[in-house]
Formats: C-alpha cells, sequence, structure tokens
C-alpha cells in the first residue's frame, strides 16, 4: 500500500506498506508490517523502468535513508527504480527492539516470534511484495549489501524466478561451512587486523593497555549508566572491518582520559563517543540472532565465544598488547547491556535452537541461471575471503571481482565505482 510521496532534490521517495505473514507456512495467522521505500528519479518518475530492490547489511539494521542522490544509488537511478526494503523487525518494518519483544510473556514467546525474522522469511517477504508491486510474472534485480548478500542467496536457492539479475557486495555467505568455521576464519581476520592497526599506530600499544587496566580497576560507567567493562571496550575492533575503522578507534582513544576533580579519569568524550560507536541496545535482531544466520539443522551454542578460546591473543593478560574483537556476539553482553537483559532468556534458548531450516540450495544454485556479479574483498573482516571463493564456485555462470583496493563498506565509500564495476560485469563491458 502507496502511504506517501516526498521529493528531495534530485529524489522522489514514495512510502509503501506491506502486511505479511508472520510465518509464511500459515499465511492465515499473525502478520507483520513490512516497510519499503521507492526511490526514482524526478525525470523518470513515470518511465517504465526496471526495478532494483536492495538488502541491506546486518542483520537488524534498517535500510540506507536518502537525502541526496550520491553514491550507488546515483548509479542505480540512471537504470532501476529502486526499492529500498526495511527488513523484517527493522526500521519501519514491525520493529524488533527490547521494548516491542517485551509484550511477550515468556522467554520462549520471544524466542518462538523471533525465529521468523532471518534471510528465509526475508526473501519471502521480497517475493510478496515483488508480486504486489511489480507484477506477478514481472522478476527484479537484487543488490545485497554484506548480510543483503546473504539474503540475495537465499533468494537464488528458494525463488530464482524472481530475480532477473543478482549482485552481490562483500556478501557471498558460506553455504554448508559449520558455525564454527566461520567464527575460526574470522578471529583469524580480526588478529591480522589488530597487527596492522598497531603497526599503523603504534603509540597506541600502550595507549590501548592504559585504558584496559583503568577499566579494569575502575567501575567505569557510560553516559546510559552501563557499566565499560574490558571486554566491552574491546568490541570497538568491529570497526576494523571498514576502511576508516583504525582512524574511528584511534581518534577515540586519543581523548580518553581527562584530569578531573579527583584525579585521572575517564573522559566524558571518549565515553559518549564509545557509546555512540557500537549498537547492540538498539538492534537486538543483531545481538540474538547474528550466529543463526549461519545456521542450518543446528544450533550455535554460542559458537563465537567458545571458539574464542582457541585464540588467547585476545585474551587481557597484563603486560601483552590488548586486541580488540570483531563482529561477535557473547553471552556476556546479555548481562551488561542493560537494554539487553531484558532478552537473556529468549538468547539462551536460540542459542541452543537446531531446528533451522536449511538456507541455501546448493543443487539449485549448481544449475543457476540468473545473472550474477559478485565484489569479494580481499581483506573483509566480516565475511571470509575463501568461503566466498567457495560459494562463487558453487553458483553457476556467477563472475567475480576480487579487489583489496576496498575493505567490508566498499559499496557505502566508493558506492557509484564500485556498483558500476558489477553492472559493468553484468552487462558484459567489463
Amino acid at each position: 500500500m502507496r502511504i506517501a510521496v516526498h521529493r528531495l532534490p534530485g529524489l522522489v521517495l514514495t512510502d509503501h506498506e506491506f502486511r505479511v505473514p508472520l510465518d509464511h507456512a500459515q499465511p492465515d495467522g499473525d502478520t507483520i508490517t513490512v516497510f519499503c521505500r521507492e526511490v526514482v528519479k524526478p525525470d523518470k518518475e513515470n518511465a517504465q523502468l526496471p526495478w532494483l530492490v536492495f538488502f541491506q547489511g546486518g542483520p537488524g539494521g534498517a535500510s540506507p535513508r536518502p537525502k541526496r542522490r550520491n553514491g550507488w544509488l546515483k548509479k542505480a537511478l540512471k537504470e532501476y527504480r529502486v526499492l529500498l526494503l526495511d527488513q523484517r523487525g527493522t526500521g519501519r518494518s514491525s520493529p524488533v527492539t527490547h521494548q516491542t519483544l517485551a509484550c511477550f510473556d515468556t522467554p520462549q514467546a520471544q524466542a518462538d516470534y523471533l525465529r521468523h525474522f532471518r534471510a528465509d522469511a526475508i526473501v519471502k517477504d521480497a517475493e510478496s511484495i515483488r508480486k504486489e508491486l511489480v507484477g506477478r510474472d514481472e522478476p527484479w534485480s537484487g543488490l545485497g549489501q554484506s548480510y543483503g548478500g546473504f539474503c540475495l542467496a537465499t533468494y537464488l536457492s528458494f525463488a530464482p524466478q524472481g530475480l532477473r539479475e543478482a549482485i552481490f557486495t562483500g556478501g557471498l555467505p558460506p553455504l554448508e561451512r559449520p558455525t564454527d568455521d566461520v567464527y575460526r576464519a574470522t578471529y583469524q581476520r580480526v588478529i591480522e587486523k589488530n597487527n596492522r592497526y598497531y603497526e599503523r599506530y603504534p603509540d597506541d600499544t600502550e595507549r590501548v593497555r592504559e585504558i584496559v587496566d583503568y577499566l579494569e580497576g575502575h567501575d567505569t560507567r557510560l553516559p546510559n549508566g552501563d557499566r565499560l567493562s574490558p571486554q566491552r571496550f574491546q568490541q570497538l575492533g568491529i570497526a576494523f572491518g571498514a576502511d576508516d575503522g583504525f582512524e574511528k578507534v584511534h581518534y577515540l582513544i586519543e581523548d580518553a582520559f581527562v584530569q578531573g576533580a579527583t584525579g585521572r579519569e575517564a573522559s566524558y568524550v571518549f565515553l559518549h563517543g564509545f557509546e555512540d560507536a557500537l549498537h547492540f541496545d538498539t538492534a537486538p535482531i543483531y545481538a540474538i540472532l547474528h550466529e543463526a544466520i549461519y545456521c542450518q539443522e543446528e544450533a550455535s551454542n554460542w559458537s563465537a565465544q567458545r571458539v574464542r578460546a582457541e585464540y588467547p591473543e585476545f585474551d587481557l593478560a597484563p603486560g601483552k598488547p590488548a586486541f580488540f574483537t570483531g563482529e561477535m556476539i557473547y553471552p556476556w553482553m546479555f548481562d551488561e547491556y542493560k537494554v539487553l537483559q531484558p532478552l537473556k532468556e529468549a538468547a539462551e534458548i536460540l542459542a541452543a535452537y537446531d531446528g533451522w531450516p536449511r538456507l541455501y540450495d546448493p543443487d539449485t544454485l549448481g544449475k543457476n541461471t540468473v545473472p550474477c556479479a559478485a565484489a569479494i574483498y580481499y581483506n573483509d573482516m566480516y565475511v571470509e575471503r575463501a568461503f566466498s571463493k567457495e560459494t562463487a564456485q558453487s553458483i553457476r555462470g556467477i563472475k567475480t571481482w576480487v579487489t583489496s583496493q576496498y575493505e567490508h563498506n566498499g559499496l557505502r565509500s566508493d558506492g557509484e565505482v564500485v556498483l558500476g564495476r558489477l553492472l559493468a560485469m553484468l552487462h558484459g563491458e567489463a
């Protein structure tokens, strides 16, 4: 249903809402709302254009909110009508937050609800929307960034007839690897990133160690009242997967201390900046379901926590460099993050759940006829390059661009060039 139209310089934005089943296997059961924003150039508002649906990264984050015609959107709008899909539970799509989950009577009810927020359900939402908005027999193109690429691989596996073409940026998922394999590879990448960080900023070896020692000896509180523990401080390393991640961390920790009324203390500027750097509290889907995005007929059983024991580099032992962690979720977060505390039991239930359906069909992918192109980032900290190359070998006809020019956020940092290269590959021009 079309609900509003807004006009910005160079953009026409049309808001849509759709009702979809919470569980597509029970179409007459409970429903949720999925929000989408249609984007087109003003001079093409009434033109017959192919559609491009964008699947954002995450899980748990909303689709981009356009402010101007730039980046990958600038390139896409030259030939497509773009649909920015707020994946179920994100943005304006029946949001999943600690507030909305408080409406459920028990942790089991919360967990049962959250089981319906993975890529398989997202793809079924997209197919329902495509048939209503574009036409039952009209396929559209898909662009998947990071986790959005995981969704696109699910789309190719179970509803390829809905896709005209598929474009992946840093998002070719491991098709059959167990979750522990994913985190072993990821920890190794994070170790590499830490070493590179300290090579770039050698003075930060002492500075970071000093912060860790301070946090171990002081009950340091963030502006929201949560304690900033050493292990929570380590989570800043999640930024290392982006091209500006080292700088974000370096410039933040430069401001770590001030001389206060009672002596040296953690500065408010640092604490406020730290709190603003991590978003597990505003995107609980990310915290609760991140490991589940890899699970097929298995439980994660807190994979990142278990596998971490194999990598002593992350232990905060005195006298050694303090390494940051990366895109990992740990059970202790549901004790230390105040807004995640009410979700702890639901998170435990889902971590032990082994009934997750399969997300990919290697047989279908091996017979794929949908034109596909993928950017694989050589130094990707979030999506292991070796696993992405394995997957590319399993998708018939896919064209790949393996590059060290960009980090995982290449589509955001230089989207016009990245998308342009992939479209040229699809069209036989590169």
